[in-house]
């Protein structure tokens, strides 16, 4: 499978997440010759222990989150973080989280740029984007050209004077007992951290 690398938008201080971002991105993307291949659309769920006992909490995990793939549409994930554990498993039928957007073709790169939304709202929880290189599947060996692309990526946005950039987080998949060779279960682990500093960075910006 092709490396893959999710970055989510942190916006400025004091300023907000909109869809005005998600259209800003998708021109810029256009703008460096990304040719648009349709939609896009991922779904992720956060999940919370109910305990009827409080003096077993510690024993659980806080919450743990499902996510189902556009590129693996058959397949659910599950992910615990604090035990950090990936697991393929049977999807479920409740979604708290979609992300939508659209999937471009760059050469050897597949972009793909969408809002994160809740199921019962349109309040734009954030942006995130995958950026997918296509002829290696070696995490190491895709490092350096994925670097240069997004340094390209960066100086084209940056000419849009957005409040705001697109930030890459350096994730420990090994952690996970995952090794160089991509996967799906990469992309999993890869949102479950990058959605947790996504929600935390917009509520510090909004707080």
């Amino acid at each position: 499978m092709p490396v893959k690398w999710v970055l989510y938008w942190q916006p400025n201080q004091g300023s907000t997440v909109s869809s005005q971002i998600l259209n800003e991105a998708t021109q810029c993307v256009e703008s460096i010759n990304g040719v648009k291949q349709g939609r896009w659309k991922s779904t992720l769920t956060f999940y919370k222990p109910m305990l009827r006992d409080l003096a077993n909490q510690a024993d659980f995990p806080r919450e743990f989150l499902g996510i189902s793939l556009a590129d693996e549409p058959s397949k659910y994930y599950f992910i615990i973080r604090s035990q950090r554990i990936v697991m393929e498993a049977d999807s479920l039928t409740n979604r708290s989280l979609y992300i939508e957007g659209f999937q471009y073709q760059l050469g050897d790169f597949r972009l793909r740029v969408g809002k994160v939304v809740s199921t019962h709202s349109e309040n734009v929880r954030g942006i995130v984007m995958e950026v997918e290189y296509l002829p290696i599947s070696s995490m190491e060996k895709a490092r350096k050209v994925m670097e240069e692309f997004l340094e390209i990526w960066h100086e084209a946005l940056s000419k849009r004077a957005l409040p705001g950039k697109f930030v890459n987080i350096e994730l420990n998949f090994g952690e996970f007992g995952l090794v160089d060779s991509y996967t799906p279960q990469h992309t999993a682990v890869g949102y479950a951290l990058v959605m947790a500093h996504m929600i935390a960075t917009v509520q510090a910006v909004r707080g």
